[in-house]
């Protein structure tokens, strides 16, 4: 990490060279380019206050949304260090990485979703997902094309490790990518009042804790006509609403807020099925509570703890706060 800041003048020389034309801005003139606002230096930090529903019973926590863009590899599926040295194997990727941690009695879970995107076109390239809690660990591996998806999966359980190929319907998507999509990061990606149905692939951390299977349910996504004015910890914001529901009894809803960069403001999901306690298993809302744009991979001093207020979020207790024992 401590090499992105480097990253900045070839990044530019790539995406000029390989790009495709950008899709037209959909707010007027008045917003950046995504290449002025996501080629920076800088990264995206958005903390939120996290609930979720686990064994049954609802939870609290923080999630942190990062959001960057990086070079990545073609054929390795892995962020290049220089991507100068092989430019045709090298291409631009906006990076989402959504870590929920919250606690469940006695131990904690600490997850990490990474949602990796064209940023040319935000088609999606590949999704990881981890869990560690005091039971074990579990990592995930999706890689992601036009014909397919190839997952890799690492589970402490009998009978979940293996590889496993699925069949990409046309126009299908991955609900993780909506923590893209919906933000309309190079013009709408629908339009006031607005809807469209899709295979969607459900998201990581909801297969995870409800044991589900990768497979495609069909949703179909709305956006309200008009923009509402929603109030949460980061302040108020005007936003628009995003409602998603799937064939597998889900609701989620994304509010956005309608200034660029398009910050999500909240998120949530919930299930319809009735007497199901597995159906309830990952249900989630998340409420913005600060943001900031800052190279985040060097601020890894001691004292630079104090940067996590502008997102909201407390550092963790020092050891030095520790009292004494006397």
């Amino acid at each position: 990490m401590i090499r992105h800041a480097r990253y900045g003048a070839a990044l530019a020389t790539l995406t000029a060279a390989l790009l495709v034309p950008a899709l037209a801005q959909g707010a007027g003139a008045s917003e950046p380019t995504f290449e002025s606002h996501w080629q920076d230096g800088r990264a995206e930090l958005a903390g939120y206050r996290y609930h979720v529903t686990r064994y049954g019973e609802a939870r609290t926590g923080q999630a942190v949304m990062i959001t960057v863009t990086e070079p990545f590899s073609e054929s390795n599926r892995v962020k290049v260090d220089r991507p100068g040295k092989n430019p045709s194997d090298t291409f631009e990727a906006l990076k989402v990485n959504l870590v929920r941690d919250f606690q469940t009695g006695t131990y904690d879970y600490n997850t990490m979703t990474s949602i990796f995107v064209r940023s040319r076109d935000f088609t999606p390239v590949k999704i990881s997902f981890s869990s560690a809690e005091w039971c074990g660990h579990v990592y995930e591996e999706l890689l992601l094309d036009r014909t397919g998806v190839r997952q890799t999966l690492r589970s402490y359980f009998e009978g979940e490790s293996g590889d496993r190929s699925l069949n990409s319907p046309p126009n299908g998507i991955s609900q993780d990518q909506l923590f893209i999509l919906v933000r309309s990061l190079r013009g709408d990606y629908l339009r006031p009042g607005e809807k469209r149905t899709l295979p969607l692939l459900p998201g990581s951390i909801e297969r995870r804790l409800a044991h589900r299977p990768l497979a495609w349910v069909s949703a179909t996504i709305e956006r309200a006509a008009r923009p509402e004015r929603l109030k949460v910890p980061a302040g108020t914001f005007l936003a628009d609403q995003y409602q998603v529901r799937t064939t597998d009894s889900r609701i989620g809803t994304f509010w956005v807020e309608q200034a660029y960069p398009h910050r999500i403001v909240r998120w949530s999901w919930s299930s319809t099925a009735q007497g199901d306690r597995r159906a309830s298993e990952a249900m989630e809302s998340a409420e913005l509570a600060g943001s900031a744009r800052l190279p985040y991979w060097e601020l890894h001093a001691n004292g630079q703890e104090t940067y996590l207020k502008e997102l909201g979020l407390s550092p963790l207790p020092s050891p030095s706060a520790a009292p004494r024992r006397r």
